[in-house]
């Protein structure tokens, strides 16, 4: 795990010296609802909640966050108390990595090596069934997208319509997602 450094002050006095200014912490989702429009973080430094709005999450590219990923993220206080103002990093949470998906079971490991981030728009995407489709760029196949892989990749939801990175392989069901990025995200690597 990713060390982000510290701070010599704690997260609330600090907040009300700057002000208006922003600062940079990290912490863990503690929970994003994208239909809500909003979630919070909590602070590796303690401190209240960080209320974490969808715009600001729209900003980075994404329109959910896995609960208990790790995030980077610019902080102000405000009147109605603290709120991210940036998403600079997010992180899956731990312990995703876990037994591979059994889709992905009887694929050649030098071909999931070899996948190359592609392209792609999401379809639809259905939490609850657990799974929906996207179109890669140029290619007229759908990609399933297992909610699984998307945990995995530190998201909890897709749009319709939201631009995506992923990696594509041919598996059980076809083509198949097995990593998801989000769009602006992925250009920053």
């Amino acid at each position: 795990m990713t060390n982000f450094g510290d701070t010599s002050l704690p997260l609330e006095a600090e907040l009300r010296q700057q002000d208006k200014e922003t600062r940079t912490v990290t912490g863990k989702v503690k929970w994003f609802d994208p239909v809500k429009g909003f979630g919070f973080v909590i602070s590796d430094e303690g401190g209240p909640d960080i209320l974490l709005h969808a715009n600001v999450l729209r900003n980075f590219g994404q329109s959910s966050v896995a609960d208990a990923a790790r995030v980077e993220i610019s902080i102000q206080q405000t009147e109605r108390g603290i709120q991210a103002t940036e998403v600079l990093r997010i992180e899956p949470p731990e312990g995703t990595e876990g037994a591979p998906l059994a889709d992905f079971e009887d694929v050649d490991p030098a071909e999931m090596a070899a996948a190359t981030l592609e392209p792609a728009r999401v379809k639809w995407f259905d939490k609850a069934k657990g799974f929906g489709f996207a179109n890669v760029f140029g290619k007229p196949e759908d990609v399933f997208i297992h909610i699984e892989v998307l945990r995995r990749s530190g998201l909890s939801d897709l749009q319709p319509g939201e631009a995506l990175a992923i990696r594509v392989i041919e598996g059980r069901r076809g083509r198949m997602a097995m990593e998801v990025n989000a769009w602006e995200a992925a250009l920053s690597r």
